[in-house]
C-alpha cells in the first residue's frame, strides 16, 4: 500500500484528487491539508510515502514548503501538481527536493504513473515539463554555456543538432526528415548522446543539467 498525503490551497480540488487516487486499490489517502504548516505539525502513525502538493502557481513560499517537507520527512517523495510552467520556479522546486512534477495537461493515468514511479525510487516529470527543461538544456549547449565537464565536449555537432530537435519534441521520423538521415541513424545518435553523458533517461539528462549548473538560475 502506498500512503499519500495531499496538500492544496483549495480543499475541493484536493478532495477530487483524493477520490481519483483512492479509485486505485494500491493507494491510501492518509490526510488532506490546505496548509503545509498544519501537515508538518501533525503526527502520523503510518509512514508517509508520497506528498502531493497541488498549487495553481508556484511561489517562493511553496519552494520553502517543499524544502521543509524534505527536512522533516526525508523518505517521503514530493509530487507537485501545478499550472506553473516558469522555468526558474520549476528548477528551484526540483533543487529543494521535489521528485515529480505534473502540469495542467496531466491525466489520471499520469498521476498513477507518477505515484508508482516515485514510490519505486524514480523521478517523474510530465512530458510538458520535461520538454521545458530539456529545451533549456539544449539552448545552454548551443550558446556554449557549458560546464567544466569533459563529457559535454564529447558531443559532435550532429549530436547537438539531434539533441536540439529532440528537446523541441520532434519525433524520430521528424528528426530524420529534417536532417535527411534514416530513423535508425537518429536512434543510434540518441543512444550515443546518452552514453557519452553517462545517462539512461531524459529525466537523468535534466538532473545532470541542474546538478552541473548548466542552467543559469
Amino acid at each position: 500500500m502506498i500512503n499519500v498525503i495531499i496538500l492544496g490551497i483549495h480543499y475541493l480540488q484536493a478532495e477530487s484528487i483524493a477520490m481519483m487516487i483512492e479509485s486505485n486499490q494500491d493507494f491510501k489517502i492518509i490526510d488532506i491539508q490546505t496548509r503545509t504548516k498544519d501537515f508538518l505539525q501533525k503526527h502520523y502513525d503510518e509512514p508517509i510515502h508520497i506528498v502531493i502538493k497541488n498549487i495553481p502557481k508556484i511561489t517562493d513560499a511553496d519552494i520553502a514548503d517543499v524544502e521543509e517537507i524534505q527536512k522533516i520527512y526525508s523518505r517521503a517523495k514530493v509530487l507537485i501538481i501545478s499550472y506553473s510552467e516558469n522555468e526558474e520556479t520549476i528548477f528551484n522546486i526540483i533543487k529543494v527536493g521535489a521528485k515529480g512534477f505534473l502540469s495542467h495537461d496531466a491525466t489520471s493515468q499520469d498521476l498513477f504513473e507518477a505515484i508508482y514511479s516515485l514510490r519505486n525510487g524514480y523521478d517523474y516529470f510530465s512530458k510538458c515539463i520535461t520538454n521545458i527543461l530539456l529545451n533549456r538544456y539544449v539552448s545552454s549547449i548551443q550558446n556554449n554555456e557549458k560546464p567544466d565537464n569533459e563529457e559535454i565536449e564529447k558531443l559532435s555537432s550532429r549530436e547537438i543538432e539531434i539533441l536540439s530537435l529532440w528537446g523541441n519534441s520532434y519525433t524520430n521520423p521528424e528528426i530524420a526528415d529534417s536532417l535527411h538521415i534514416s530513423i535508425r541513424t537518429v536512434e543510434t545518435h540518441k543512444t550515443h548522446i546518452m552514453q557519452k553523458l553517462n545517462l539512461k533517461t531524459q529525466v537523468d539528462l535534466i538532473k545532470y543539467a541542474i546538478k552541473n549548473n548548466i542552467i543559469d538560475l
